[in-house]
């Protein structure tokens, strides 16, 4: 499903998630929100200087849904900020809107939010780490 993801998006990228000062991992994965152990061998770490509600807002979606309409259907209308459920982008993307991390609401041609998208979006504010 990752190298659909990427190969549709145009991307090196097919997940997003946050990673807690523990270094377990929050996100929307096809299970649905959740906090998981990080067992991810190989990945890119991207630093965001952004507010600590930033992480209280992820985890308060704990539980929510996967949004399996989204993102098997990227090309249809959607708004991506509705809060019923979640792919791994939308989520990450919502919280630092809603922190006013993002000068002006994030936008997009076709109203969702992939990980190219929000990596494109922030590019100018992160630090990378392999």
């Amino acid at each position: 499903f990752s190298w659909l993801i990427r190969k549709t998006t145009w991307s090196d990228w097919s997940h997003v998630d946050l990673v807690l000062p523990d270094g377990r991992l929050v996100g929307a994965t096809a299970l649905g929100v959740s906090i998981r152990d990080n067992t991810v061998k190989q990945y890119t770490r991207f630093q965001v200087d952004a507010p600590d509600e930033v992480v209280d807002l992820v985890l308060s979606q704990v539980g929510k849904k996967y949004d399996w309409p989204g993102v098997l259907g990227l090309w249809i209308k959607r708004n991506w900020q509705d809060t019923d459920s979640w792919f791994c982008s939308e989520l990450q993307a919502a919280a630092l809107v809603a922190c006013g991390w993002f000068s002006a609401p994030l936008a997009t041609e076709f109203n969702h939010i992939t990980p190219r998208d929000l990596l494109l979006i922030i590019s100018g504010r992160v630090n990378v780490n392999n």
